[in-house]
């Protein structure tokens, strides 16, 4: 290992020493991979808390503007893992809900984000219902912004706990002092509508307001064939707005406050079957009636070859799917220029997320085929999860508060921010959810069900979380000469969690009698590690369970710069970064998992040049050493206790892994007019040990995830995105016409352990984009564009269902196919 890492190193130096050698010159782009520039300047970004230059910072960024995401239909924060290299999206439960991963750091199940979502320098919201979440932006968040910033690696000095692999920075559009604004409409494939409507107006020369609104609605491209439920799914519909207020209370005051709002209703997703268990369909005709599901699995499998379906094709059974969203929050950032050298901030803000969810975990529809009795009548389903009995599935407030001093002294040569942080969430109502194991229900909430198996049961899933977070924190840069500085950042963060858990489990009283009964969810004797049971009970607080965790880490990083010319960085860093533990309460014997911790050491170069064909060259080598890491595990119930446990992929600190890799980014202008960009992530990653937990009697085994000695999930090794964009040499009455596209190239890369699934592997893909647009319409005030994605209409399922042992099929979530639009804009001011 150590010789793999001085190889890297080495190749790395002698990338940076040629760097040094070449001609330091100026930047000259506006996007650090995509953005055609309009005019030579320099890419603005925040990434550490305040203004500075790209290449100024030592941070591998990915930078897009609004005019790259627009021509990239990038809708949600999910569609960004298909232009930034070193992000992927685990999109298991719809974009709406998609969590992020960043040089292999993953999230499991009801665990804690490893990449940080902030929205104007907000963190996103909790959303820590039953399902996993990467506690995002929000549904609509991805219109009227200066940029989208992606920053690469561990972040908890100046963006707290939870940026183990990085995080995702949305800045919006701030109010400006002069009227402009915009009225958007697109129409497209499946029906695509979407309005975007945006007014800035000065009121006076002290207060600048902006509002923002964006309708958008679209088809569903899965189509179902079972009779059953919606026809299609994986539809788009949500409205957002935005309103944004500047006021100059004095010259050196200033007032910014945002509010925003989000709504989406959407039938969801549901994945598609494409594998099943033959040799197991073949037990059950030979007589072997335990593999009834294998069967039935593969009569769906039968259905679906004879009718030719494609990916884009299921059939599920589930009459009453949804993933309803509702968001609101106010954020607002008081700015004091206290002196020339001191600068004083204040960021709060409030948030309320609520979701109702109900969708069919695997897809499947059991039907006996024609030639056996009942044929064609619905059998049963595996797995459905439904709206609970408390109240929403997931129903959060979040309360943020942080103070920041910023400054400079010894005439400039230290700049220094320090500041304390404080976030309270905490539940508007339980985050309730049934899951329909195995029974057929018309009314899942009465209890209105068959029990086909005999061994079907519902478990109630119902939880309120707590959570308190504090945090201290001071970074500072000093110049030791007028080419080598230093940084130093330090933060401490304290954090407490608790969760009240009412844990039931309802099952039918006799096999065949219709007579449905309420017991706890067994609980686990801390002194002898059994089983307790509380047998029938009439009163459900009973089962009420309290857990608490809490865990209080230091985070860091060290970086020395140095710069030969104004046009060149070289820098090598430390950075300590950490997760928080969580609590999963349905996971019997496993409720609780302690925090990770990461020590991440970089190398890189950034660099500018101009002259005949001006452009920038940024490289960035780094290794990950990944401690007491937060592993998924899959469980096998034992046989005698299948009507008293319910299926569960608990989370462990079980893991030891290590991730290196390179990331490089570079833009061109061949000549005037044409601007070429490629950015390469290369990643390796490798769980080098899993220390498995005791098991427990009521587990016949317990087993990770991810194969040791095998990648860690959603890694692929090489990943390539290479976009151009041409405007035509036109006079100014005619307007600007220019035609780009973009090819993003990802290798296979594992999603599971090979012993889970069949589909444990995400097949290579290429993936191409085409935009062509027209602005400023023979000088008008009018913008024509046309977008496809897909182009090759590229099929390929993008995250495992993980069911082949459980119901002997398997398949997968699927990815988007073509899709195509033109838009029309209108625009005023300057």
């Amino acid at each position: 290992m150590k010789s793999t890492h001085l190889c890297a190193a080495t190749a790395l130096s002698t990338i940076m020493l040629s760097a040094v050698t070449t001609p330091a010159l100026a930047q000259d782009s506006q996007d650090s991979t995509a953005t055609v520039a309009s005019a030579p300047g320099e890419i603005i970004v925040t990434a550490r808390r305040s203004e500075e230059r790209l290449q100024d910072v030592p941070i591998s960024i990915t930078v897009l503007d609004q005019e790259t995401l627009t021509k990239r239909n990038v809708v949600s924060t999910a569609d960004l893992g298909n232009y930034v290299p070193s992000l992927s999206v685990n999109q298991q439960f719809g974009p709406e809900k998609a969590s992020f991963v960043i040089r292999g750091f993953t999230q499991s199940y009801h665990t804690a984000p490893t990449v940080g979502v902030y929205f104007a320098d907000v963190i996103a919201p909790r959303a820590n219902g039953p399902t996993t979440s990467g506690n995002g932006a929000g549904v609509g968040s991805m219109f009227d912004l200066e940029n989208v910033q992606v920053l690469k690696g561990p972040q908890g000095t100046l963006f707290g706990r939870n940026t183990t692999g990085g995080a995702i920075l949305l800045v919006p559009t701030k109010p400006r002092d002069r009227l402009e604004g915009y009225v958007q409409t697109s129409l497209g494939k499946y029906d695509l509508r979407r309005v975007e409507a945006v007014l800035n107006v000065p009121l006076s020369d002290t207060f600048r307001v902006r509002l923002g609104v964006d309708r958008n609605k679209r088809d569903g491209y899965i189509t179902n064939h079972s009779g059953v439920g919606p026809d299609h799914y994986r539809d788009t519909d949500y409205i957002a707005a935005r309103l944004s207020v500047v006021a100059d209370l004095t010259p050196d005051l200033e007032n910014y406050t945002i509010f925003s709002y989000s709504r989406s209703n959407t039938n969801g997703d549901v994945p598609k079957i494409t594998v099943c268990n033959e040799a197991g369909a073949g037990a059950f005709l030979q007589g072997d009636q335990t593999q009834i599901l294998a069967f039935l699995g593969c009569a769906q499998v039968a259905r679906q070859e004879a009718r030719g379906d494609g990916y884009w094709d299921v059939e599920s059974n589930f009459a009453y799917p949804r993933q309803r969203i509702k968001q609101w929050q106010v954020i607002n950032t008081t700015t004091w220029q206290a002196s020339d050298t001191l600068t004083v901030k204040n960021i709060a803000s409030y948030a309320e997320y609520q979701e109702d969810a109900a969708f069919h975990l695997w897809g499947d529809n059991f039907i006996f085929p024609q030639g056996f009795p009942g044929a064609g009548m619905l059998f049963t389903n595996a797995i459905t999860l439904v709206g609970g009995r408390l109240g929403h599935t997931t129903d959060q407030s979040t309360f943020t508060e942080e103070f920041q001093l910023q400054g400079r002294t010894l005439d400039g040569r230290l700049n220094w921010q320090a500041g304390a942080y404080l976030e309270i969430s905490k539940p508007l109502g339980w985050n309730s959810q049934l899951i329909d194991i195995f029974a057929t229900c018309s009314d899942i909430a009465n209890v209105v069900c068959t029990n086909p198996l005999g061994i079907g049961q519902i478990s109630d899933d119902s939880t309120k979380d707590y959570f308190n977070n504090k945090g201290l924190y001071a970074q500072a840069t000093y110049k030791l000469t007028d080419q080598l500085s230093f940084t130093g950042g330090f933060r401490y963060t304290m954090d407490r969690q608790r969760d009240l858990a009412e844990r039931l489990s309802i099952i039918e009283a006799v096999p065949g009698s219709g007579y449905w009964v309420s017991v706890c969810q067994p609980t686990v004797d801390p002194a002898t590690g059994d089983l307790t049971n509380s047998g029938v009970v009439t009163d459900p607080t009973v089962c009420d369970v309290t857990r608490k965790i809490k865990s209080n880490r230091p985070t860091w990083t060290m970086d020395l710069e140095y710069r030969p010319n104004n046009d060149m960085m070289l820098y090598a860093k430390w950075s300590r970064g950490y997760r928080m533990g969580s609590i999963t309460s349905n996971s019997i014997g496993f409720e609780t998992v302690g925090p990770e911790k990461v020590d991440t050491y970089e190398i890189g170069a950034k660099t500018s040049f101009r002259g005949a064909m001006p452009g920038y060259f940024n490289v960035t080598a780094f290794y990950n050493d990944f401690r007491d890491q937060q592993l998924t595990t899959n469980t096998v119930v034992a046989q005698e206790y299948l009507n008293r446990i319910p299926p569960a992929s608990p989370n462990v600190n079980a893991g030891k892994s290590r991730m290196w890799g390179i990331e490089a980014d570079a833009s061109i202008r061949p000549f005037e007019g044409l601007q070429l960009n490629v950015a390469y992530t290369y990643l390796n990653t490798k769980l080098q040990e899993f220390t498995p937990p005791p098991v427990p009697v009521y587990y016949s085994a317990v087993y990770s995830a991810t194969d040791v000695g095998g990648p860690l999930p959603l890694s692929p090794k090489n990943r390539v995105t290479v976009s151009g964009n041409y405007t035509l040499p036109l006079d100014d009455s005619i307007g600007r016409i220019s035609f780009g596209a973009t090819y993003v190239h990802t290798d296979k890369n594992q999603a599971t352990s090979p012993e889970a699934t069949p589909v444990y592997m995400i097949k290579a893909s290429d993936l191409l984009n085409l935009n062509a647009s027209w602005d400023s319409v023979m000088n008008s005030n009018f913008d024509l564009s046309f977008f496809m994605t897909n182009v090759t209409n590229e099929a390929r399922i993008v995250f495992p269902s993980q069911a082949y042992h459980q119901i002997g099929i398997d398949g997968g979530h699927v990815n988007e196919p073509r899709m195509w639009g033109v838009r029309l804009k209108y625009h005023f001011g300057d």
